[in-house]
């Protein structure tokens, strides 16, 4: 079977695919702009998710490159070219919307070939049902799209704006209506796909581990700004603040005192991961904290805990500060348990700014 990739840009392979440059859209009566000077910027192949919670200027910044909306200042490039006011059908950019948006009265193979105007009509048919193979659907080619379950149409629509051949494609939560099971089996299916057919990808979510379960990259948004980009690893365990450190999952936030690769903290002496001196805030990762029974009154408090299979999810109290902490489930600790904290790794140098953050 053969496989097909985005028909690739001019520019060389050292320039972006798209660079967002500044990107500012304010909307009428709003205290502050919905995206406010966005820039990145994104290389053939790779996957980005944007992540940030409802309000946070993801899905403007999308509608954006994709044309749906003029930035009020900024550009759009794809490759080289300014696409800033590009008509959307002129973008070679293709969005897959929440919907599936498939016609209902057409067959999956038919709804496939409506994108490939590209083509003489006379190929799209058999080329629809290579593009339905990529996704094992082949033999569904002459269903229609409600004898599909929903993740069957998920794909289905994936592979319809794939098969238009865009340079770009554009995921607006695009799991949303699937339920948990199917939601993870399909973005692990989809991201094969991408990566099978070279496809250049956003993809705009409010799950955590969608992002840094299907991105290469991921870049969260608060407010309208872009806050940090980068690997989900790199961003996990070196947020730039305490939002990005709180909104990757749970933390604790410690105050300390830095010398070196050290800091003091309530917790006892912790490493960091870079070297700091004087006043710091920690984010330490849940993983990283042990526990060890402890008899002793001072000592913290299990207040409440989560099975989760491979492991449990503790909170603790000590005096007035609250932890939180995950451990394997070999050895479950009941609540009202008392226990040592001990630190089991590094801990994250937050900027100064952090130290406003409520502890955790």
């Amino acid at each position: 079977m053969r496989e097909y990739s985005p028909i690739h840009s001019t520019a060389p392979a050292s320039t972006p695919l798209l660079s967002t440059r500044h990107l500012v859209r304010r909307f009428r009566d709003a205290d502050r702009p919905a995206v406010d000077n966005v820039c990145f910027e994104l290389y053939r192949g790779e996957i980005l998710a944007l992540l940030g919670p409802s309000g946070c200027g993801k899905t403007t910044t999308l509608r954006m490159i994709a044309g749906f909306e003029t930035p009020d200042s900024g550009s759009v490039l794809l490759g080289e070219r300014d696409i800033t006011n590009v008509p959307t059908q002129k973008r070679r950019i293709g969005m897959v919307f929440q919907d599936y948006a498939l016609f209902p009265h057409m067959t999956l193979a038919e709804n496939v070939a409506f994108a490939m105007t590209h083509l003489p009509r006379k190929q799209r048919h058999a080329r629809a049902l290579e593009w339905l193979a990529l996704v094992n659907m082949a033999e569904l080619g002459e269903r229609f799209p409600e004898e599909l379950s929903g993740g069957q149409q998920q794909r289905v629509a994936l592979v319809r704006t794939l098969a238009a051949e865009p340079e770009l494609v554009l995921l607006d939560e695009p799991f949303s209506n699937l339920d948990a099971g199917l939601r993870e089996r399909t973005r692990k299916e989809m991201r094969e796909l991408f990566k099978k057919t070279g496809t250049t990808v956003i993809l705009v979510t409010h799950d955590q581990a969608e992002a840094m379960t299907m991105a290469d990259r991921i870049g969260v948004m608060r407010q309208g700004r872009l806050l940090q980009v980068g690997p989900p690893q790199a961003v996990y365990r070196e947020p730039a603040d305490a939002f990005v450190a709180e909104f990757l999952g749970h933390t604790n936030l410690l105050e300390g005192e830095a010398a070196g690769l050290s800091a003091a903290t309530a917790l006892g002496p912790i490493s960091l991961n870079t070297q700091a001196h004087g006043p710091v805030t920690l984010s330490l990762r849940p993983e990283d904290l042990a526990l060890v029974r402890s008899e002793d009154p001072d000592s913290a408090i299990i207040v409440d805990r989560e099975f989760r299979g491979h492991d449990y999810f503790y909170l603790l109290a000590r005096g007035d500060s609250r932890y939180c902490a995950i451990v394997p489930n070999h050895d479950p600790l009941e609540v009202g348990a008392r226990v040592r904290l001990q630190t089991a790794g590094e801990a994250s140098v937050l900027p100064d700014e952090g130290r406003s953050q409520t502890q955790h």
